[in-house]
């Protein structure tokens, strides 16, 4: 069977596809606090549509998917299209990135399912702090949902965008969940995908002084081995159940083993998350285009994958600018 590889020899196994760009939550490191311009629902690739791009690439060798959005629970039918894919058996792991609002009731049904892990959106464990970063108030909902995925058969992350001004205080109490409870907590890099630009900063929070800050806080921290193309650098304090790691999402380190592609809720394909988009897989289908034709573009597609995140920003057209949920969290 042929493989997706690239001209550096990287083998991509992990897909990243938004099931929508809409959201109930207003993230100002995400949006602006109108939202932004959703598209018609016409224009977002149908369940089928999607069904079919896993199948076929998995038939490619991708066999890790993560569903994102938007938030994925937002659009109708999600959990019956969760099922359906749990019956791929090429795919080793179906992973789900949500903010926690919707998903609490589902929880007992994904456990039936072939979903691996879910990554649980948080930013802040304080109530009046959370509503100021969604501009929403749902903390105590999404809070709830976080125990209730904690007590799950799932594996649970914990994605903490880590933001100037606002969360850095907060850095330490995350770490401390970690101490009795068997989670992941990850520290995101900000980056410009807010719908508006990078955004000015009092401070720098990259990935080294995100850890310059927790090891001046703890005497050891030990490194966590991790998968050659994690996203993550990870950690463990000693005795401690949990883990937690850093993603240098915007200096944009771990580049040289990325393993992943992307697929907006509209059908553009993105080798990386920060180029502008190759071309668009919906209208390709629409089109009428058969399973070997849209192997041949992928696998095309592909082999020019850029070398790392900066290639792939200086070749657009535009700035950096779009939203994270127009291009899938």
């Amino acid at each position: 069977m042929q493989k997706l590889t690239d001209k550096f020899g990287r083998r991509i196994s992990y897909l990243r596809l938004a099931i929508t760009d809409r959201c109930n939550l207003r993230c100002q490191y995400c949006m602006p606090a109108k939202g932004i311009d959703i598209v018609d629902r016409k224009e977002l690739l149908s369940y089928k549509e999607m069904y079919r791009i896993i199948r076929v690439l998995s038939e490619l060798g991708v066999n890790k998917v993560r569903l994102t959005g938007g938030e994925p629970f937002v659009r109708k039918d999600f959990v019956n299209f969760l099922e359906s894919l749990s019956f791929n058996d090429k795919l080793n792991e179906i992973n789900i990135t949500t903010n926690g609002a919707l998903i609490s009731k589902y929880i007992p049904k994904l456990e039936t399912f072939n979903i691996n892990a879910v990554n649980l959106s948080i930013d802040s464990l304080q109530k009046d702090k959370f509503a100021k970063i969604t501009r929403r108030d749902v903390f105590d909902n999404v809070y709830a949902t976080f125990l209730d995925l904690e007590k799950s058969k799932l594996k649970l992350k914990l994605n903490v965008v880590v933001q100037s001004g606002f969360n850095t205080d907060e850095i330490i109490d995350f770490i401390e969940l970690t101490k009795d409870k068997d989670i992941a907590v990850r520290f995101i890099e900000e980056m410009p995908f807010n719908g508006k630009g990078q955004r000015k900063m009092d401070e720098d929070w990259n990935f080294k002084n995100i850890y310059s800050f927790i090891e001046n806080h703890y005497k050891t921290i030990n490194k966590v081995s991790s998968k050659k193309s994690s996203t993550s650098i990870n950690y463990r304090i000693p005795n401690y159940k949990g883990t937690f790691g850093i993603i240098p999402a915007f200096t944009r380190t771990i580049c040289g083993d990325c393993n992943r592609i992307r697929i907006t809720a509209t059908g553009l394909f993105k080798n990386c998350l920060f180029d502008g988009g190759v071309f668009n897989v919906r209208d390709f289908i629409r089109n009428g285009a058969t399973d070997d034709e849209l192997k041949e573009l992928f696998i095309n597609t592909v082999h020019h994958k850029p070398e790392n995140g900066f290639v792939a920003e200086a070749a657009r057209d535009n700035n950096v600018s779009e939203s994270m949920s127009t291009i899938g969290g």
